[in-house]
């Protein structure tokens, strides 16, 4: 036998290093490698070795992965030839692409403080009564530390209380500690009046010096408040903190109470059962009560660094009396020396021996159920890397590609684009070839517009998918109406393969069907057993809930058995585009101005705050947390109860109605149609005339009033869900980071204690009340489209929502393309426009699709006339008092869908040329983006 060759090492690789990615021995008469075998590992200095990719000798692009275990820059390496046949040398060049990817959870060990208020003094303090001067007293309280609110002693009839009393916080340097001071005038009679209240900034305390701050209500107000503030060290151990650096979670404990009721039940004179009330303010749970002679059990989550006592009393279970007047009959347990440690302990009570309580303190698992992160899941990660070989094969098929497209990124890993040069064994370079391109990011943008944005919509999809072109396209968001195509299509797990006929039927057929079935007693029968059903499972239900079931009703005729999460099934092989529904996060009280809102996304993947990089699997949505871990596991609710969600200003009719029945006041009818009128410059149809309200349930006794009345209460335009941020708390630099900053737009933001971590429930509503589009989704980081299909469903105003859109992003730097229509594109609105900004090549190209009846009345398709007896298949009324596409209307004539859809359909297939000049053009800008440094053009 031949003498083996081997290949040499690694430049830079350890000599015990395993070289498991070593080219494999030869012998001669083997089949040697092909030429182009190339090594490639870390930066010099790392260990660890990647594995090999071989080239045939046609191939001028090598991918690379790149494990992001190891964050060093990636380096080739040249390498001689491996025997005989091996050819020539290889030059590697390397062309890195970041894009998001799933970081470690950013975990962080850092000590608490004891911050030390003394409140001194103040002055020149209003009189709230007018009889006498105030009688003073101040709140203070962090929201960093629940559960503790400390109160000075009240002085009477004084505008100069002298208080100097102090108290003690213990805090986490690492979050936003904003102190609230309040002082109040106490009333014995009416509610106490506030005088004064500010917030003030602990991170201006420094460490070991004291110091003496005076607060003014205003530069000019002549109330003062003196206090001293002193920070000092602690000996407890650092807290281990998990961080998106918006975003934090703190180390929890819990607390098992067993309760050891001795004998027979205990009773009070009366023959009453007596309860055992279990108090730990600042805990998730609070208050926890159980009546004695039963074994009980309880579990308390509290933050483990929160000095706090666990107090208990027993009472009467009927008179709500307690046992005992005094402090001696209530239990009170320090907790922070209880960590580790089980104790027993009688609980105080004068008639009934034997009551113990066994106590057991440790800390809680360390792990999230909340994503915190502003990266992209590994899951929507894994998809792109399935979604771009499709798009890939659709684009070079589409424009009529010699070569193939590459995927430039991989789930969990960052690709280097490596391009190579072949040299002879001279080192004569042979002709340089181009890199292969990368695949474009194409993503729809769907607006709302109740039924005539679904049957748009599907029109649309229709003309995309006769093209060939719906498999270019890697994201799919909608907002509102446009959900409900999404929903029902993502129900199908290969629907984008299949004709879409099957589910335009299915539409048509429903939203041609009188509506009132959907209001018999069968069926209201069952929904309230629905509602009633969710409300066991521990979901909170309101009248959005009803709407859910009457709007799958009016839109399937049967119960829907689908989730968000089943639409994995759709995804698993990239075979449709990624669905991403939105919705806003509100103040209830702030339905009018909506001073404060927040992007809430939804994805097969995920549910999540785009503002604070908070994200919870959807099986999880509407489940119970605290401190990013899961509290309560509540069944994931149907998809009907999420469209909803994302629709529920459609709910304002249903509602309409309601009140109809239940109120004699007339504001509340004029409120929901003003709001209606403000989310669209049309006509609203009338609660005479709304086609899907005519009918005898409306007039008060009937079937509605009698099933629901009592069980569904107040006006709640939202859907109340549980707060997966409850308990989270704001990083010291959250508003700093670009994450947050991005989305923040109102005061609020600067307040930790007014955001969303602080609420119990989540106040969502349909983005349709802000503007009308669904573009925040398309803006994560990671996701990076090249080219948007925006489809536009107003009848009114096709480039309104778009510039709103516009002027939103840009404001948050966003990069948007400029959206300047002409004036005659405002009179006369084609079917496609396009928008760019070449001064800014990270914003994306935009396709507008308004929806408008341009050449579409004369042409049965494009570059087809139509005949005269064609021509009335061509008038389609999107304007005035008689359209039938009025936002509120749920019910359509069969030849009314039929041309809404036809229209659509056209108005894409008459746009070809345009869509595919918009590719060619993403194409060209991925090129650019790819060559390797120093590459000509």
């Amino acid at each position: 036998m031949g003498d083996v060759q081997t290949p040499l090492p690694l430049p830079g690789a350890c000599s015990g290093q395993p070289q498991g990615n070593q080219l494999p021995a030869t012998t001669p008469g083997t089949h040697l490698p092909p030429p182009g075998c190339v090594f490639c590992r870390e930066t010099p200095g790392l260990e660890e070795v990647l594995h090999l990719q071989v080239l045939e000798p046609c191939q001028r692009f090598l991918e690379m992965l790149v494990d992001p275990a190891s964050w060093g820059r990636a380096a080739g390496h040249s390498l001689v030839p491996a025997g005989d046949r091996a050819g020539p040398l290889i030059s590697v060049f390397l062309l890195k692409r970041d894009f998001g990817m799933k970081m470690p959870k950013d975990q962080e060990a850092s000590a608490c403080w004891q911050l030390t208020v003394r409140v001194l003094e103040a002055r020149n303090l209003r009189r709230a009564d007018l009889l006498s001067e105030a009688d003073p007293y101040v709140i203070l309280q962090l929201s960093t530390v629940p559960g503790m609110k400390f109160k000075t002693k009240t002085l009477t009839d004084t505008s100069h209380p002298v208080w100097n009393e102090a108290f003690h916080f213990l805090i986490q340097s690492q979050v936003k500690n904003v102190l609230e001071l309040s002082i109040y005038d106490e009333d014995s009679i009416t509610e106490d009046d506030i005088c004064f209240k500010v917030l003030y900034d602990i991170s201006e305390v420094l460490p070991g010096k004291l110091l003496r701050k005076t607060f003014s209500q205003s530069p000019q107000g002549e109330e003062e408040l003196d206090v001293e503030f002193l920070m000092e060290e602690t000996s407890d151990r650092p807290e281990n903190l998990i961080t998106n650096k918006v975003l934090v979670a703190r180390e929890l404990s819990c607390l098992d109470v067993h309760l050891d009721s001795a004998g027979s039940t205990a009773v009070v004179a009366d023959q009453d059962k007596l309860e055992l009330e279990l108090e730990l303010k600042g805990s998730y749970e609070d208050t926890q009560t159980s009546s004695l002679g039963t074994a009980s059990a309880f579990r308390f989550h509290y933050m483990a660094a929160l000095e706090t006592e666990l107090s208990g009393c027993l009472r009467s279970s009927t008179s709500n009396v307690w046992n005992g007047d005094n402090s001696a009959q209530h239990l009170t347990v320090p907790l922070r020396p209880l960590i580790g440690k089980e104790v027993t302990m009688d609980v105080p009570a004068q008639d009934v021996p034997g009551v113990r309580l066994q106590l057991k303190a440790e800390g809680c698992s360390k792990e999230l159920a909340v994503h915190l992160g502003f990266n992209l899941c590994a899951e929507e990660q894994a998809f792109l890397s399935r979604r771009k070989q499709v798009v890939a094969k659709a684009l070079k098929q589409a424009l009529q590609l010699d070569g193939d497209l590459q995927e430039d990124e991989v789930w969990g890993r960052r690709e280097m684009c490596v391009q190579i040069s072949w040299t002879g064994h001279k080192g004569v370079p042979d002709s340089y070839a181009s890199p292969e391109t990368p695949v474009p990011i194409v993503g729809i943008m769907a607006t709302g517009g109740g039924a005539r944005a679904m049957t748009s919509l599907y029109g649309h999809l229709l003309a995309l998918q006769k093209l060939g072109l719906l498999d270019c396209v890697t994201y799919f968001s909608g907002v509102s109406g446009s959900t409900w195509t999404m929903a029902h299509l993502y129900g199908d797990p290969e629907w984008s393969q299949k004709d879409l006929e099957g589910p335009i039927r299915h539409a048509r057929e429903h939203l041609a069907k009188s509506k009132l079935e959907v209001f018999s007693p069968e069926r209201l029968g069952s929904y309230r057993r629905e509602l009633e059903l969710r409300a066991e499972q521990g979901h909170p239900t309101s009248f959005v809930d009803l709407w859910a079931l009457v709007l799958e009703s009016m839109l399937h005729g049967q119960v829907m058995d689908q989730k968000l999460s089943g639409q994995r099934a759709a995804l698993e092989r990239g075979q449709n585009p990624l669905p991403l529904y939105l919705s806003l996060n509100v103040k209830e009280n702030n339905l009018e101005t909506l001073d404060f809102k927040e992007w809430v996304e939804f994805s097969p993947y995920e549910v999540g705050f785009l503002k604070y990089g908070a994200f919870v699997p959807p099986e999880l949505f509407g489940s119970k947390f605290f401190m990013g871990r899961l509290m309560r596991r509540i069944p994931e609710p149907r998809i009907c109860f999420l469209e909803a969600i994302w629709s529920n200003v459609f709910s304002l009719n249903l509602l309409d109605a309601w009140y109809d029945l239940t109120s004699s006041g007339e504001s509340w009818k004029q409120h929901i149609k003003d709001k209606t009128r403000s989310l669209e410059k049309e006509p609203l149809t009338s609660l005479e005339t709304c086609s899907w309200l005519e009918a005898s349930w409306l007039q008060p006794g009937t079937a509605l009033a009698q099933a629901f009345k009592g069980f569904l209460t107040g006006r709640p335009l939202h859907q109340r869900s549980p707060n997966f941020l409850q308990g989270l708390q704001l990083h010291q630099d959250y508003c700093s980071h670009k994450g947050f900053s991005t989305w923040a737009d109102c005061q609020l933001d600067s307040t930790p204690s007014q955001l969303t971590p602080q609420e119990p429930q989540l106040c969502l509503v349909d983005a349709g009340y802000f503007i009308n589009t669904s573009c925040p989704s398309m803006f994560r980081p990671g996701r990076r489209l090249d080219l948007i299909l925006s489809f536009d469903y107003s009848l009114s105003a096709p480039f309104e929502a778009l510039q709103q859109t516009e002027l939103y992003c840009r404001a948050r730097g966003l990069p948007f393309p400029r959206v300047e229509p002409s004036p005659q594109d405002h009179q006369q609105p084609r079917e496609c426009h396009l928008f760019s900004d070449p001064a800014c090549p990270e914003a994306p190209i935009l396709l507008h699709f308004p929806l408008v009846n341009a050449s579409f009345k004369d042409h049965s398709a494009p570059g087809v006339q139509r005949s005269p007896a064609e021509l009335q298949a061509g008038q389609v009324n999107l304007t005035g008092a008689t359209s039938p596409y009025a936002l509120s209307n749920m019910t359509y004539k069969e030849e009314d869908f039929e041309r809404l859809l036809r229209l659509s359909d056209y108005n894409v297939q008459t746009s070809q040329g345009a869509i595919l000049q918009a590719l060619r053009t993403a194409l060209k800008h991925r090129a650019l983006e790819a060559r390797p440094p120093g590459a000509q053009t």
